[in-house]
């Protein structure tokens, strides 16, 4: 029986614990609130992740230490560096595997859309910056680590356009709705529970360690082709999309702090958007999960929140 730390305890870092404990290992889940899903195997902790001093005791005996947290979108700069500094120290103490959620930021726009592990992390805005600077960090912390990256995902829990924006739409029998972004464009569109795997299995794998990977992730497809398919799945009726010009994310962001993150992003649903997971695929013999478990699970985890709102 092996020992992990897992913190955070969104879509990402709840289903790594799962899959931890259904294998048999202890996980410490550790966030703020101290929530988490209820397993015998999974203890539950309220605790800072940015106090290296709790999370080195925290980590101790521990074989990896998942970085699944979720700042504030508004606050990177000044949440995530704090975090990520305590999670190098506590598993460089604990001599565990740092193993990091990351996403495709760090590449910023790229020609055609197209990222794999060999694009260079390119990105100018603030967040690609941030997110290249914790993995950069992470290289030089003397610990080993691993960084898998993903793109929007889909899945129960998980939070982006479609779920945001969509979702509500199609839920209140909306015959309409405004896209920030093209909705003919390809989009990648990430499995949470690939996500996870990935991450359990490269944590015990050296061949991955020093190195940032692709989360297996099935072909790109447009945004209006994902909501019909939803839509087709759930009886509902297909929605009208209609493309918001780009500028007025950028106008509300002058006076709206979440408009101007979501602004400085944009340009991942106006162009293609394609992540290549070959790579991770072919070294470590996994494959991506049918688009459609994603949107099945996706209907289901709103049917049931709509079930207890009622």
């Amino acid at each position: 029986m092996s020992s992990h730390v897992v913190v955070g305890s969104g879509p990402i870092g709840s289903s790594v614990a799962r899959l931890l404990a259904d294998r048999g290992d202890t996980v410490r889940m550790v966030t703020r609130s101290g929530g988490g899903p209820s397993h015998p195997l999974i203890e539950r902790i309220a605790a800072d992740a940015s106090d290296a001093r709790r999370l080195t005791e925290l980590t101790e005996g521990a074989e990896a230490l998942y970085n699944c947290a979720n700042p504030r979108y508004t606050e990177w700069e000044k949440l995530w560096f704090p975090m990520n500094d305590a999670m190098i120290a506590a598993s460089k103490a604990a001599g565990a595997v740092y193993v990091i959620t990351g996403n495709l930021y760090v590449y910023g726009p790229q020609p055609g859309g197209h990222m794999d592990e060999s694009t260079p992390m390119a990105a100018v805005g603030r967040k690609g910056k941030v997110r290249i600077k914790m993995w950069r960090d992470a290289l030089a912390g003397g610990v080993r680590t691993v960084e898998v990256r993903g793109s929007d995902y889909i899945g129960a829990g998980a939070v982006g356009v479609f779920s945001s924006v969509l979702l509500p739409a199609i839920d209140k029998g909306s015959t309409s709705v405004w896209v920030p972004g093209d909705p003919d464009q390809p989009h990648s569109f990430t499995y949470t529970g690939d996500m996870a795997t990935t991450m359990v299995t490269l944590a015990g794998d050296s061949r991955a360690w020093g190195k940032a990977w692709h989360a297996p992730t099935a072909p790109a497809i447009t945004i209006r082709e994902l909501a019909d398919r939803y839509c087709d799945l759930t009886g509902k009726p297909r929605l009208t999309l209609h493309k918001m010009p780009r500028f007025l994310m950028r106008t509300a962001g002058l006076v709206h702090p979440m408009s101007r993150e979501l602004a400085e992003m944009d340009y991942q649903f106006y162009g293609p958007f394609h992540l290549d997971s070959t790579l991770t695929e072919r070294t470590f013999g996994l494959t991506p999960t049918p688009l459609e478990t994603g949107i099945r699970e996706t209907a289901a985890d709103a049917k049931a929140i709509a079930s207890r709102t009622m």
